[in-house]
Protein backbone atom coordinates (compact mmCIF):
# COMPACT_ATOMS: atom_id res chain seq x y z
CA UNK A 1 0.00 0.00 0.00
CA UNK A 2 1.02 3.65 0.19
CA UNK A 3 2.14 5.68 -2.82
CA UNK A 4 2.95 2.70 -5.05
CA UNK A 5 -0.33 2.73 -6.95
CA UNK A 6 0.66 0.78 -10.02
CA UNK A 7 0.00 1.75 -13.63
CA UNK A 8 -3.43 0.12 -13.88
CA UNK A 9 -4.78 1.83 -10.77
CA UNK A 10 -3.40 5.20 -11.88
CA UNK A 11 -5.21 4.81 -15.22
CA UNK A 12 -8.45 3.85 -13.44
CA UNK A 13 -8.21 6.88 -11.16
CA UNK A 14 -7.45 9.18 -14.12
CA UNK A 15 -10.56 7.95 -15.94
CA UNK A 16 -12.66 8.26 -12.78
CA UNK A 17 -11.38 11.79 -12.10
CA UNK A 18 -11.97 12.92 -15.69
CA UNK A 19 -15.52 11.56 -15.73
CA UNK A 20 -16.54 12.97 -12.36
CA UNK A 21 -15.04 16.38 -13.11
CA UNK A 22 -16.98 16.60 -16.37
CA UNK A 23 -20.23 15.56 -14.68
CA UNK A 24 -19.72 18.07 -11.87
CA UNK A 25 -19.63 20.87 -14.41
CA UNK A 26 -22.28 19.45 -16.73
CA UNK A 27 -25.03 18.37 -14.35
CA UNK A 28 -24.20 20.28 -11.19
CA UNK A 29 -23.80 17.01 -9.27
CA UNK A 30 -21.02 16.52 -6.81
CA UNK A 31 -18.30 14.10 -7.77
CA UNK A 32 -18.96 12.19 -4.56
CA UNK A 33 -21.83 10.29 -6.14
CA UNK A 34 -19.29 8.65 -8.44
CA UNK A 35 -16.06 8.86 -6.49
CA UNK A 36 -17.16 7.33 -3.20
CA UNK A 37 -18.56 4.03 -4.55
CA UNK A 38 -15.70 3.51 -7.02
CA UNK A 39 -13.03 4.46 -4.47
CA UNK A 40 -14.69 2.13 -1.97
CA UNK A 41 -14.38 -0.67 -4.50
CA UNK A 42 -10.77 0.16 -5.37
CA UNK A 43 -9.65 0.43 -1.74
CA UNK A 44 -11.43 -2.83 -0.95
CA UNK A 45 -9.56 -4.58 -3.76
CA UNK A 46 -6.28 -3.14 -2.44
CA UNK A 47 -6.95 -4.71 0.95
CA UNK A 48 -7.37 -1.57 3.03
CA UNK A 49 -8.86 -1.97 6.55
CA UNK A 50 -12.63 -2.39 6.28
CA UNK A 51 -13.25 0.00 9.18
CA UNK A 52 -11.67 2.89 7.27
CA UNK A 53 -12.46 2.26 3.59
CA UNK A 54 -15.76 4.17 3.28
CA UNK A 55 -14.51 7.00 5.49
CA UNK A 56 -11.34 7.33 3.39
CA UNK A 57 -13.41 7.32 0.20
CA UNK A 58 -15.75 10.02 1.53
CA UNK A 59 -12.88 12.16 2.85
CA UNK A 60 -10.83 11.87 -0.35
CA UNK A 61 -13.87 12.61 -2.51
CA UNK A 62 -14.64 15.72 -0.48
CA UNK A 63 -11.07 16.96 -0.75
CA UNK A 64 -11.05 16.66 -4.55
CA UNK A 65 -13.94 19.14 -4.61
CA UNK A 66 -11.52 21.80 -3.33
CA UNK A 67 -9.91 21.59 -6.77
CA UNK A 68 -12.87 20.85 -9.03
CA UNK A 69 -15.05 23.57 -7.50
CA UNK A 70 -12.48 26.29 -8.29
CA UNK A 71 -12.26 25.16 -11.89
CA UNK A 72 -16.02 24.74 -12.29
CA UNK A 73 -17.06 27.96 -10.58
CA UNK A 74 -14.67 30.02 -12.70
CA UNK A 75 -16.47 28.83 -15.81
CA UNK A 76 -19.90 29.58 -14.30
CA UNK A 77 -18.76 32.98 -12.99
CA UNK A 78 -17.54 34.03 -16.42
CA UNK A 79 -21.11 33.54 -17.62
CA UNK A 80 -22.52 35.60 -14.77
CA UNK A 81 -24.36 32.66 -13.26
CA UNK A 82 -23.15 32.78 -9.64
CA UNK A 83 -25.18 34.62 -6.97
CA UNK A 84 -22.31 35.65 -4.70
CA UNK A 85 -24.72 37.28 -2.23
CA UNK A 86 -26.23 33.83 -1.58
CA UNK A 87 -22.78 32.28 -1.24
CA UNK A 88 -21.82 34.84 1.45
CA UNK A 89 -24.98 34.16 3.46
CA UNK A 90 -24.75 30.36 3.34
CA UNK A 91 -20.97 29.99 3.75
CA UNK A 92 -20.69 30.49 7.56
CA UNK A 93 -23.24 27.76 8.32
CA UNK A 94 -21.72 25.53 5.65
CA UNK A 95 -18.26 25.75 7.23
CA UNK A 96 -19.56 24.86 10.69
CA UNK A 97 -21.77 22.04 9.37
CA UNK A 98 -18.93 20.54 7.32
CA UNK A 99 -16.52 20.56 10.26
CA UNK A 100 -19.15 18.87 12.41
CA UNK A 101 -20.05 16.34 9.71
CA UNK A 102 -16.50 14.97 9.59
CA UNK A 103 -16.57 14.28 13.33
CA UNK A 104 -19.96 12.59 13.04
CA UNK A 105 -18.60 10.42 10.20
CA UNK A 106 -15.66 9.37 12.37
CA UNK A 107 -18.03 8.27 15.14
CA UNK A 108 -20.33 6.33 12.81
CA UNK A 109 -19.55 2.66 12.12
CA UNK A 110 -18.33 2.21 8.53
CA UNK A 111 -21.33 0.01 7.66
CA UNK A 112 -23.82 2.66 8.72
CA UNK A 113 -21.93 5.30 6.75
CA UNK A 114 -22.15 3.05 3.67
CA UNK A 115 -25.91 2.66 4.18
CA UNK A 116 -26.31 6.43 4.61
CA UNK A 117 -24.44 6.98 1.37
CA UNK A 118 -26.61 4.40 -0.43
CA UNK A 119 -29.72 6.29 0.68
CA UNK A 120 -28.18 9.57 -0.47
CA UNK A 121 -27.39 8.23 -3.95
CA UNK A 122 -30.78 6.54 -4.25
CA UNK A 123 -32.58 9.77 -3.34
CA UNK A 124 -30.42 11.83 -5.70
CA UNK A 125 -30.98 9.34 -8.54
CA UNK A 126 -34.75 9.43 -8.05
CA UNK A 127 -34.83 13.21 -8.09
CA UNK A 128 -32.68 13.24 -11.20
CA UNK A 129 -34.62 10.53 -13.03
CA UNK A 130 -37.97 12.22 -12.40
CA UNK A 131 -36.39 15.63 -13.01
CA UNK A 132 -38.31 16.84 -9.99
CA UNK A 133 -37.75 20.41 -8.95
CA UNK A 134 -39.33 22.03 -5.91
CA UNK A 135 -41.99 24.57 -6.77
CA UNK A 136 -40.71 28.08 -6.05
CA UNK A 137 -43.11 28.98 -3.25
CA UNK A 138 -41.04 31.35 -1.12
CA UNK A 139 -38.10 33.74 -1.02
CA UNK A 140 -34.65 33.15 0.43
CA UNK A 141 -34.54 33.57 4.21
CA UNK A 142 -32.12 35.94 5.88
CA UNK A 143 -29.80 35.84 8.88
CA UNK A 144 -30.36 32.78 11.05
CA UNK A 145 -32.42 31.05 8.36
CA UNK A 146 -29.57 31.10 5.86
CA UNK A 147 -27.07 30.10 8.55
CA UNK A 148 -29.22 27.11 9.48
CA UNK A 149 -29.71 26.11 5.85
CA UNK A 150 -25.96 26.33 5.31
CA UNK A 151 -25.37 24.17 8.38
CA UNK A 152 -27.62 21.40 7.07
CA UNK A 153 -26.01 21.56 3.61
CA UNK A 154 -22.52 21.38 5.09
CA UNK A 155 -23.33 18.56 7.52
CA UNK A 156 -24.93 16.29 4.92
CA UNK A 157 -22.24 17.05 2.34
CA UNK A 158 -19.42 16.14 4.72
CA UNK A 159 -21.14 12.87 5.64
CA UNK A 160 -21.41 11.70 2.03
CA UNK A 161 -18.38 13.40 0.46
CA UNK A 162 -20.42 15.54 -1.93
CA UNK A 163 -20.36 19.18 -2.96
CA UNK A 164 -23.81 19.96 -1.61
CA UNK A 165 -25.68 20.38 -4.90
CA UNK A 166 -28.14 17.61 -3.92
CA UNK A 167 -29.40 19.90 -1.13
CA UNK A 168 -28.45 23.43 -2.15
CA UNK A 169 -29.91 23.34 -5.67
CA UNK A 170 -33.40 22.19 -4.55
CA UNK A 171 -33.26 24.67 -1.65
CA UNK A 172 -32.44 27.61 -3.90
CA UNK A 173 -34.99 26.52 -6.53
CA UNK A 174 -37.64 26.34 -3.80
CA UNK A 175 -36.69 29.91 -2.90
CA UNK A 176 -37.28 31.28 -6.42
CA UNK A 177 -33.69 31.11 -7.67
CA UNK A 178 -33.62 30.07 -11.37
CA UNK A 179 -32.26 26.55 -11.86
CA UNK A 180 -29.21 27.54 -13.92
CA UNK A 181 -28.30 30.17 -11.34
CA UNK A 182 -28.82 27.64 -8.55
CA UNK A 183 -26.47 25.15 -10.25
CA UNK A 184 -23.80 27.81 -10.78
CA UNK A 185 -24.12 29.10 -7.21
CA UNK A 186 -23.97 25.54 -5.87
CA UNK A 187 -20.63 25.12 -7.65
CA UNK A 188 -19.32 28.14 -5.72
CA UNK A 189 -20.62 26.69 -2.45
CA UNK A 190 -18.64 23.52 -3.12
CA UNK A 191 -15.36 25.15 -2.12
CA UNK A 192 -16.22 26.12 1.51
CA UNK A 193 -17.94 22.74 1.91
CA UNK A 194 -14.89 20.87 0.68
CA UNK A 195 -12.30 22.98 2.49
CA UNK A 196 -14.00 22.79 5.88
CA UNK A 197 -14.78 19.11 5.38
CA UNK A 198 -11.16 18.40 4.46
CA UNK A 199 -9.92 20.07 7.62
CA UNK A 200 -12.50 18.11 9.60
CA UNK A 201 -11.46 14.75 8.15
CA UNK A 202 -7.76 15.47 8.66
CA UNK A 203 -8.45 16.26 12.32
CA UNK A 204 -10.80 13.28 12.72
CA UNK A 205 -8.24 10.76 11.48
CA UNK A 206 -5.11 12.41 12.85
CA UNK A 207 -5.07 10.54 16.16
CA UNK A 208 -5.63 7.10 14.58
CA UNK A 209 -2.28 5.29 14.55
CA UNK A 210 -3.34 2.32 12.42
CA UNK A 211 -4.21 4.28 9.29
CA UNK A 212 -2.69 2.91 6.04
CA UNK A 213 0.43 4.56 4.56
CA UNK A 214 -0.16 7.52 2.28
CA UNK A 215 -2.98 9.02 4.34
CA UNK A 216 -3.41 12.45 5.89
CA UNK A 217 -6.10 11.92 8.47
CA UNK A 218 -8.76 10.02 6.50
CA UNK A 219 -7.58 11.41 3.14
CA UNK A 220 -5.77 9.01 0.81
CA UNK A 221 -3.23 11.32 -0.81
CA UNK A 222 -2.18 9.26 -3.86
CA UNK A 223 -5.76 8.93 -5.10
CA UNK A 224 -6.42 12.60 -4.32
CA UNK A 225 -3.51 13.79 -6.46
CA UNK A 226 -4.44 11.67 -9.49
CA UNK A 227 -8.20 12.34 -9.36
CA UNK A 228 -7.84 16.06 -8.71
CA UNK A 229 -5.41 16.52 -11.61
CA UNK A 230 -7.82 14.84 -14.02
CA UNK A 231 -11.05 16.40 -12.74
CA UNK A 232 -9.73 19.98 -12.78
CA UNK A 233 -9.16 19.69 -16.52
CA UNK A 234 -12.61 18.32 -17.35
CA UNK A 235 -14.89 20.32 -15.01
CA UNK A 236 -14.76 23.53 -17.13
CA UNK A 237 -15.60 21.50 -20.23
CA UNK A 238 -18.69 20.15 -18.47
CA UNK A 239 -19.73 23.63 -17.34
CA UNK A 240 -19.39 25.01 -20.88
CA UNK A 241 -21.37 22.09 -22.30
CA UNK A 242 -24.17 22.66 -19.75
CA UNK A 243 -24.87 26.08 -21.27
CA UNK A 244 -25.31 24.60 -24.75
CA UNK A 245 -27.49 21.51 -24.32
CA UNK A 246 -30.63 20.34 -22.59
CA UNK A 247 -29.36 18.03 -19.86
CA UNK A 248 -32.77 16.62 -18.79
CA UNK A 249 -32.52 13.40 -20.83
CA UNK A 250 -28.86 12.93 -19.92
CA UNK A 251 -29.75 13.17 -16.24
CA UNK A 252 -32.10 10.20 -16.57
CA UNK A 253 -29.35 8.05 -18.03
CA UNK A 254 -26.98 9.13 -15.27
CA UNK A 255 -29.67 8.36 -12.68
CA UNK A 256 -29.65 4.70 -13.77
CA UNK A 257 -25.91 4.56 -13.15
CA UNK A 258 -26.43 6.09 -9.72
CA UNK A 259 -28.96 3.37 -8.85
CA UNK A 260 -26.34 0.71 -9.58
CA UNK A 261 -23.79 2.52 -7.42
CA UNK A 262 -26.35 2.85 -4.63
CA UNK A 263 -26.94 -0.90 -4.82
CA UNK A 264 -23.22 -1.55 -4.37
CA UNK A 265 -22.98 0.71 -1.31
CA UNK A 266 -26.14 -0.89 0.10
CA UNK A 267 -24.56 -4.32 -0.39
CA UNK A 268 -21.37 -3.09 1.29
CA UNK A 269 -23.26 -1.78 4.31
CA UNK A 270 -25.59 -4.76 4.75
CA UNK A 271 -22.77 -7.26 4.27
CA UNK A 272 -20.82 -5.61 7.08
CA UNK A 273 -23.83 -5.64 9.40
CA UNK A 274 -24.68 -9.30 8.92
CA UNK A 275 -21.09 -10.49 8.47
Amino acid sequence: MGFDLGGQLILELLILGSFTGFLAGLLGVGGGAMLVPFMTLLLTLKGFPEAYIVKMAVATSLTTICFTSISSVRAHHQRGGVRWDIVKLLAPGIVLGSLLGAQVAKALPANWLALLFALFIGFSATQMFLDKKPKPTRQLPQGAGMFGAGGVIGLLSALVGAGGAFVSVPFMTWCNVPIRTAVATSAALGFPIALAGTVGYVVAGWSLHDMPPGTLGFIYLPALLVIAAASVMTAPLGARTAHRIDTAKLKRVFALLLYSLASYMLYKGVKGLIG
